[in-house]
C-alpha cells in the first residue's frame, strides 16, 4: 500500500501538471481559467510544505499551510463562478473562511487541538469541492458541456466525500486525529481519495474550458461579430431547413434583402468606427424587432438578409417598414441611417436563391426610386419601372 508520503508526491506531480495545462490555457481569456491556475499552484506548494515539516510540523508552519490551503480553496470557488460567468467573489464565503482561520489559529497557539484542526480544514476542504460540483453541474452548457460538467462534479465530490468523512469520523472520536503524513490505514484510503479526485477535477476543468473554446470558434465561423447575424454560409443552411419545413407545413414564407443607404459614404465622411457603429446599431435594431423563428444574416459588406416565417409577403412588407421607421431614430454624431429593401414570398416550389434574386433585384429598385423605401418583387417587374444601369 502507499505510504502518506508517496500520496503527496503523487499529488505535486499532478497539481503541477495541471497548472502547466491549465496555464497554456490562459492566453485563450477563457473566464477563471487563471484562478484555477494559481489554486493548482497553490495546492502543489501545500503539498510540497506537508512533505517538508513532516508528522510533527511547528505551529508556524501548520498556520502557513492552513492558509495557503483555504487560499487555494477560494481561488478554486472564485474561478469557477468566474467561468461560468458569476460574480467570482461572495463576502459570506470570504467571512466563513477568515472564522475558520481564526479557529485554526486559535486550535494552534492557544488551545493546541489536532482533531479540532483536522475537522476544520477537512470542513473548508469539502465545502470547496461541494460548492464546484454544484456549480459545474447548474450553470454548464447542455450544448456539448454536460459530459465535462458531470465529470468535474464527480471528482469534486469524490472529494468531499473523502473530507467529510475525516472531518466527521474525528469528530465523533471514531477514530484518531493524526496528522495527513502518518501512516494509519484509514488516513492512507481517504488521503488517496482526496488525491485522486484532484486531478480528475483539473481534467474536467480542462474539458470545460474547451468546450467553451470549441462554442467560441463556431461563433466566430457562425455569427457576425458586429452585427449579431448570422454568416452567409450559416443563414443559407438554417434558411434552406425553414423552406424545408414552410414545404412540409404549407405555411407562407417570405425574405427580404436590405442594403444600407450610402454607406460608403458614412464611412468616407464620418470615419470606420462610426461606419462599425452604424452596423452595431443595425444589428441591435434588427434583433430588437425579429419574432421569434425569424432569421437575420448578413450576406456580405452591408447587405443583409431576413427570411419572416410563416408571413405573407404584404406582412412582411409591413415588418420592413416597421424597422426602417425603428432604424432612423439614431442621432449618433449626425448621422442619418436608412435602408432599402426589396421582399419576395418563397413559394412552395421555389428555390432560396430564386427568391433571394428577386428580392435582390426589388431592393435594387428601391435604390433607384430614391432609397429608404421597401419595394416588392412584382413592384420591380411592373411595366414602365427599369432597374438601375
Amino acid at each position: 500500500m502507499l505510504s502518506p508520503l508517496a500520496l503527496f508526491a503523487i499529488l505535486i506531480v499532478s497539481c503541477t501538471m495541471s497548472v502547466a495545462i491549465l496555464g497554456s490555457l490562459r492566453r485563450t481569456a477563457v473566464p477563471g481559467v487563471g484562478r484555477w491556475c494559481m489554486a493548482y499552484a497553490l495546492l502543489a506548494v501545500v503539498s510540497a510544505a506537508v512533505l517538508l515539516v513532516g508528522d510533527r510540523p511547528r505551529p508556524l508552519a501548520v498556520i502557513t499551510i492552513s492558509f495557503t490551503t483555504i487560499a487555494a480553496v477560494t481561488l478554486l470557488l472564485q474561478g469557477t463562478r468566474q467561468f461560468f460567468g458569476m460574480k467570482p467573489t461572495r463576502s459570506a464565503e470570504l467571512v466563513a473562511f477568515a472564522a475558520a482561520f481564526a479557529a485554526l489559529v486559535y486550535f494552534t497557539f492557544i488551545s493546541p487541538n489536532i482533531g479540532a484542526r483536522v475537522v476544520c480544514l477537512s470542513v473548508v476542504l469539502a465545502y470547496g469541492r461541494i460548492v464546484v460540483g454544484m456549480l459545474a453541474l447548474r450553470h454548464a452548457h447542455h450544448d456539448g458541456a454536460r459530459y465535462a460538467s458531470r465529470f468535474v462534479a464527480l471528482a469534486a465530490w469524490l472529494g468531499a466525500l473523502s473530507h467529510l468523512a475525516r472531518a466527521v469520523a474525528v469528530a465523533t472520536g471514531a477514530v484518531q486525529a493524526v496528522t495527513f503524513v502518518q501512516p494509519s490505514l484509514w488516513n492512507i484510503v481517504l488521503l488517496g481519495l482526496a488525491i485522486v479526485s484532484s486531478p480528475c477535477m483539473s481534467i474536467g476543468m480542462v474539458m470545460l474550458a474547451h468546450d467553451q473554446l470549441v462554442r467560441r470558434m463556431e461563433r466566430l465561423a457562425t455569427i457576425d461579430e458586429l452585427t449579431g447575424a448570422l454568416m452567409r454560409r450559416a443563414f443559407m443552411e438554417k434558411a434552406g431547413v425553414l423552406l424545408a419545413e414552410a414545404r412540409a407545413t404549407g405555411k407562407a414564407l417570405s425574405i427580404a434583402i436590405l442594403d444600407i443607404d450610402n454607406f460608403k459614404v458614412i464611412n468616407d465622411s464620418f470615419g470606420h468606427a462610426v461606419g462599425d457603429r452604424t452596423l452595431t446599431h443595425i444589428g441591435v435594431v434588427v434583433q430588437g424587432q425579429l419574432r421569434v423563428g425569424d432569421l437575420f444574416g448578413r450576406l456580405g459588406g452591408e447587405e443583409f438578409a431576413i427570411v419572416f416565417a410563416d408571413t405573407r409577403k404584404s406582412e412582411a412588407v409591413g415588418l420592413m417598414n416597421t424597422l426602417r421607421l425603428a432604424l432612423e431614430q439614431w442621432p449618433d454624431d449626425g448621422v442619418r441611417c436608412t435602408f432599402s429593401a426589396g421582399v419576395d414570398r418563397v413559394a412552395p416550389g421555389d428555390t432560396l436563391e430564386g427568391a433571394m434574386a428577386r428580392a435582390d433585384a426589388a431592393l435594387y429598385m428601391a435604390k433607384a426610386m430614391g432609397r429608404n423605401r421597401v419595394v416588392t418583387a412584382s413592384e420591380a417587374d411592373a411595366p414602365g419601372i427599369a432597374a438601375p444601369g
